[in-house]
């Protein structure tokens, strides 16, 4: 038995459950003290473990300087109703304020003049509204109003992160009457410590990026049917990339969407689009996804049509192909898709430079390409100085018309697939993608991200 555990138990006990977090606290024991002396619990029948996950939403500073002094829109709107021209607006007034005041109809532009739209009452019971959701996150952490809720994650006002917590419950087993304890502090040997391989560490650095620019993450299965993986979209049943050349196909078929509607969309944009004879059954074949843009496509279709939202998904991806230094068969796909009518190109090349940006590239050229779901398309280029030449780390687009709106009635949608493996590997200086997957435990012990 560990030391302390006597105690644990007894707490445990009486409370019933409690978060690892306040059994340390209550037992005065460190955490990872509690950690093993839980699973020895667990074990001897005393104790049950669970994971508990939620969502924490923080403001942003530009949040809390909302909160304190008022949107730039209604500043823009005061100064509209005082008569001010437009170049008497501040800079953060003109970049932030005015876009805003005009989508909430608050003011418009007529001849180069600046005029009030709506009347004081109203504006002012919008910015009421604001203010108690800046009011009520800063209290609880947490909005019911959704709508509201979307506007602050679409301006980067708040942002989104998920938290587990260990919970640990007592099973009810009655109490030993005397419980003896070891002396732990005894000497051993060192243990090897473990740490995150680099590849789970860069992933989560990345899916911190993504969250911090506003986007929700997308999970689903690494097998998908050919339905999801190629034909929602929009590439041909007798694309050379369905080939077995390219693609892992596995033995069965996997059931086509319940919604016959979205089924009979996309069939019929195959037809009228590719002029051939779409095939059920070949919609049905199974896959290791190529491409987690198969994610996009479920998440689209849920997508309601006026509703902007922007998703983001990192994942494993298979393609049956010779690897190299620069070439896996299978590898990770960072996927991202904004679904808004306004988006513009220049809003996805603003996204990925972004991106890139936040990790520390700024070497970066785009470069015209082609891919049967997009249109128009490019790659993303970074140079890499090893060798001397420039590496491509991904492709992206706008997703045709015949893909975004059967799926969701929603054009246009602003799509991207980048790599994992490649940018990792410049940023660790290798010259060879396979390293990552060598189990080299020299290599795992002292490679690190900066």
């Amino acid at each position: 038995m560990y030391k302390g555990e006597d105690t644990v138990l007894r707490i445990l006990a009486q409370r019933n459950e409690l978060s690892l977090e306040l059994l340390a606290q209550e037992s005065g024991l460190n955490v990872d003290s509690v950690r093993r002396i839980v699973e020895s619990l667990k074990g001897e029948g005393y104790a049950t473990v669970d994971t508990v996950e939620s969502v924490v939403i923080t403001p942003t500073e530009e949040f809390k300087a909302y909160a304190a002094s008022g949107t730039p829109e209604a500043r823009v709107y005061k100064a509209a109703a005082a008569g001010r021209p437009l170049s008497a607006l501040s800079q953060e007034e003109k970049q932030f304020g005015l876009p805003w005041a005009r989508k909430k109809g608050f003011v418009e532009i007529d001849k180069g003049a600046l005029l009030a739209r709506k009347g004081e009452d109203e504006v002012s019971a919008a910015e009421r509204r604001m203010a108690d959701a800046f009011a009520k996150l800063q209290e609880t952490g947490s909005l019911s109003d959704t709508s509201m809720l979307d506007e602050l994650f679409m301006r980067n006002l708040v942002r989104k992160k998920a938290e587990r917590r260990t919970v640990v419950k007592y099973t009810g087993k009655p109490l030993p009457e005397q419980m003896p304890e070891f002396d732990i502090s005894a000497p051993a040997a060192d243990a090897q410590l473990g740490k995150a391989h680099v590849i789970s560490a860069f992933r989560d650095r990345l899916s911190s990026i993504m969250t911090e620019m506003g986007f929700e993450e997308m999970d689903g299965s690494i097998v998908e049917s050919t339905f999801w993986n190629f034909d929602a979209l929009f590439q041909p049943q007798d694309h050379p990339a369905r080939d077995l050349a390219d693609t892992f196909y596995l033995k069965g078929e996997s059931p086509l969407p319940s919604d016959k509607s979205l089924v009979k969309k996309v069939k019929e944009a195959h037809e009228k689009g590719w002029k051939y004879k779409w095939s059920e059954a070949e919609a049905k074949r199974t896959v290791l996804r190529t491409h987690t843009t198969a994610l996009s496509a479920r998440y689209l279709s849920s997508v309601k049509a006026g509703k902007p939202r922007k998703f983001f998904a990192i994942g494993r991806v298979f393609r049956n192909e010779a690897t190299d230094f620069k070439h896996l068969a299978e590898f990770h796909q960072v996927e991202g898709i904004i679904a808004w009518d306004g988006a513009t190109f220049s809003d996805l090349l603003g996204v990925i430079k972004e991106f890139y940006r936040k990790l520390g590239f700024e070497k970066i050229r785009f470069r015209p390409s082609f891919f049967p779901y997009t249109e128009p398309s490019l790659e993303v280029e970074v140079y890499y100085e090893p060798r001397g030449q420039w590496l491509e780390l991904g492709g992206a687009g706008i997703f045709r018309p015949e893909v975004s709106i059967p799926l969701a009635g929603v054009y246009p949608v602003l799509a991207w697939g980048l790599s994992l493996e490649r940018p990792l590997m410049i940023m660790l200086g290798l010259d060879d993608i396979r390293a990552f997957y060598r189990n080299d435990i020299d290599f795992l012990k002292r490679t690190r991200l900066k």
